[in-house]
């Protein structure tokens, strides 16, 4: 699908997120019209054709204004590339991409999204657009964890243990750690539809929400790095378990103080996968990886993480995807995919 930027329309549509309202407030996601961007430098425009809804989303559009212009979230994206700014290398128009985007420019949920060229990759040709939307910002994220903030490779050895396995992220990371490493995954999971979930991305042993007397049986000596995305709660547990020296990766708000892995002198990461395209936008790690992603998936090394599927792609659909998120109980994740045929027309 090869497009020239004089052909596309001059509006598209998209949905626009308000803040301080709960999402069961048609206010709170509204379906928009908005100019068609134009790229330039390394920027590709990409025809969206689905998106997956991530925390983030949930709390942005919990803090984005009142009044004034809506916000425009989305996280993650599958799309076809339609034009390219002059500095682009890495596609051609009618590449199909997935993505993550960034924070700080205007998300996905609009028909037409502009993205730098570095954070993008081509999106795994076995999968459906609905698939291929879970993966991004997770695995992203869950990459960025393993090997890049705890440097794991093909030879590393030991035990890792991950709170909030079953979410998005869980997910990928438990499935990536098994791939590309040695490591012995316990994952901790609170419901019986959980832990079956866990078991089928690939870890080793499951455990229950109260985890650290079972933990302790499974790694006596202490396990030897830890994954958290839920950390409120469980620091205590966390300094329980680790072994001396161990190190610890957090993707959210610890929610106190965690001095209590000072005695044990853990080492701490925070990894969010926004900082790479926001403070260095020439860095083209995120591309690489999700290039090097996009094979695994060809090769049935990695799969989906999409459990639920939503259609089409306008604000009622939107809405009734936060609500899922938004009630922490997600195993993998929620896609929206195909704008209604009344705005495609329209558009």
């Amino acid at each position: 699908m090869a497009h020239d930027i004089t052909s596309l329309p001059d509006l598209m549509p998209a949905i626009g997120a308000r803040g301080r309202r709960p999402v069961s407030d048609p206010s709170s996601l509204s379906d928009l019209s908005l100019p068609v961007p134009s790229p330039t430098g390394r920027d590709l425009l990409v025809e969206v054709h689905g998106v997956s809804i991530n925390p983030v989303d949930v709390k942005v559009r919990a803090g984005s204004p009142t009044s004034g212009d809506p916000r425009i979230l989305g996280y993650d994206a599958v799309g076809t590339v339609v034009a390219r700014g002059e500095k682009t290398t890495r596609f051609a128009v009618g590449d199909r991409v997935f993505y993550a985007g960034q924070i700080d420019r205007p998300g996905t949920n609009a028909r037409y999204h502009l993205v730098n060229e570095n954070i993008v990759g081509h999106a795994p040709r076995s999968l459906s657009d609905a698939d291929a939307a879970a993966l991004p910002l997770t695995a992203i994220t869950a990459w960025e964890a393993l090997f890049d903030k705890l440097r794991l490779d093909a030879d590393s050895e030991g035990t890792l243990l991950v709170i909030g396995a079953a979410g998005g992220v869980g997910s990928l990371l438990i499935q990536l750690a098994k791939a590309l490493t040695k490591l012995t995954v316990i994952a901790v999971a609170s419901r019986e539809e959980s832990a079956e979930w866990v078991r089928r991305m690939g870890a080793d042993h499951v455990v229950g929400r109260d985890f650290a007397s079972e933990v302790s049986a499974l790694a006596p000596g202490g396990v030897d790095y830890v994954f958290t995305s839920f950390t409120p709660g469980n620091v205590g547990a966390i300094a329980d378990v680790i072994r001396p020296r161990g190190e610890v990766v957090s993707i959210d708000e610890t929610g106190g103080s965690i001095d209590a892995l000072k005695g044990k002198s853990v080492t701490w990461h925070w990894e969010l996968m926004f900082t790479r395209p926001v403070t260095d936008p020439a860095d083209h790690y995120q591309h690489d990886l999700l290039e090097r992603l996009s094979a695994l998936v060809d090769e049935n090394v990695i799969r989906t993480t999409m459990t639920t599927h939503l259609t089409p792609l306008d604000a009622a659909t939107l809405r009734r995807a936060h609500e899922i998120v938004e009630a922490s109980r997600t195993i993998g994740k929620v896609v929206v995919t195909g704008w209604p045929e009344k705005t495609s027309a329209g558009s």
